[in-house]
């Protein structure tokens, strides 16, 4: 007599789990990243590589060097992005390897304002994203980003 199928729902949590255990590696494969835009000073890393995936805090567009805001958002997405850039080459990455991206901002007005300036940060297809309507941002920022990347 056949065995009876696995239910659909418990094939795809038993799915999730494998690829949750094969991207996040073991616990004693962390390496922690801090930026000079990040500081030391606050309480958490900018990124984490736990075996391939790496975890990115919120990041801000500062002007390099500083905590100040340009007056511009394009050009506050795009020193955003930069971040992001730099934090990535840290683990040896890219952005063509986040997965997903999760952006916060106070004005959705600006919507269209970000994505003109991040779509030019990408050569292929877009990580997974939600633009996510905010209150105020710490600092005054108009757009906060965190990001999971994989090799």
């Amino acid at each position: 007599m056949p065995k009876p199928a696995i239910p659909r729902v418990r094939h795809h949590l038993a799915l999730l789990a494998a690829v949750l255990l094969i991207g996040c590696g073991s616990s004693d494969q962390k390496t922690h990243y801090s930026s000079a835009t990040a500081g030391s000073e606050l309480p958490f890393s900018d990124a984490v590589l736990a075996g391939n995936t790496l975890y990115i805090s919120g990041k801000g567009g500062f002007k390099p060097g500083t905590r100040e805001l340009p007056d511009d958002p394009g050009e506050e997405a795009r020193l955003m992005l930069e971040d992001f850039k730099a934090t990535l080459a840290a683990a040896d990455m890219t952005m063509e390897d986040l997965v997903y991206v999760t952006v916060y901002c106070p004005d959705l007005s600006l919507y269209s304002v970000f994505n003109e300036v991040y779509h030019g940060y990408f050569k292929g297809a877009f990580p997974a994203r939600a633009f996510i309507g905010s209150g105020p941002l710490l600092f005054g920022m108009r757009f906060e980003m965190q990001g999971i990347a994989v090799r």
